[in-house]
């Protein structure tokens, strides 16, 4: 490596963020594309990514909309990628049901995003050979895959605990080619989602002092983590789940 490049540039490099049409996933193609990346955008909403499109610095990132539910896109969204140094699986979402009420169409629909897509999207990109050598593959996991859940999210949790166990096993298969497999496991992120008036600012203000640093996370402090990952920084990291949660673990 050159001297003079940073070991945490991802100039040269061509990264897939899924799921980039806002939140964690938008931060992460924004900050990708500062550090050097050329970015391939994808997500369900074609304005939202254009929107995301418009916030990345430097040239020639691409916008290739895919519903990840849908095999048939997956494989059409492969066939249109250029060959890529690293992946951020980070499509998914969420639905609050306790146990007595979990339905097994709603269980299913968080499985099948959560946890089958970015899958299946990995298989996928190895075996039409989208990956170069020393890639460095990203999925966005949960604190809660890692035991500290709260009441009501057991579809969620199981979805994202199904991820982390995941990336040791690719990590472990994958290694031989030289590629990379590691997650990101974050605290409660403000995404803007929490505005909503569902929960009041006294419960948010409330629920933040269970974070010992007093705050949540902001979605560009995950999307650095994922540029650690992606980096040649972290060419001796993989298989690992890194918790990013404001201490909220140790509590």
């Amino acid at each position: 490596m050159d001297p003079m490049v940073s070991p945490f540039s991802l100039s040269g490099k061509t990264i897939l963020v899924t799921g980039a049409s806002s939140g964690i996933g938008r931060a992460a193609a924004v900050e990708c594309s500062k550090a050097g990346a050329r970015v391939v955008l994808t997500a369900r909403n074609r304005d939202r990514l254009q929107e995301s499109l418009e916030m990345l610095s430097g040239e020639g990132h691409l916008v290739l909309p895919c519903d990840l539910d849908n095999a048939e896109e997956i494989a059409g969204l492969v066939a249109d990628l250029p060959v890529l140094h690293g992946v951020i699986n980070n499509a998914g979402f969420t639905k609050i049901l306790p146990l007595q009420f979990i339905d097994e169409q709603s269980f299913k629909d968080i499985l099948s995003v959560n946890t089958v897509a970015p899958v299946l999207l990995l298989r996928l990109l190895l075996k039409k050979k989208k990956l170069a050598a020393g890639s460095s593959v990203v999925f966005t996991s949960s604190l809660a895959a890692l035991g500290r859940t709260t009441v009501g999210n057991g579809m969620y949790t199981a979805s994202k605990g199904a991820v982390s166990a995941f990336v040791a096993c690719a990590a472990l298969e994958l290694s031989k080619k030289g590629i990379r497999v590691n997650a990101v496991c974050p605290g409660m992120v403000d995404t803007g989602i929490l505005s909503n008036g569902t929960i009041s600012e006294e419960q948010l203000e409330k629920d933040k002092m269970n974070y010992p640093l007093g705050r949540y996370g902001k979605p560009e402090e995950i999307a650095w983590a994922m540029i650690y990952l992606l980096s040649d920084a972290s060419s001796w990291v993989t298989g690992t789940n890194l918790i990013i949660d404001g201490g909220y673990s140790i509590r």
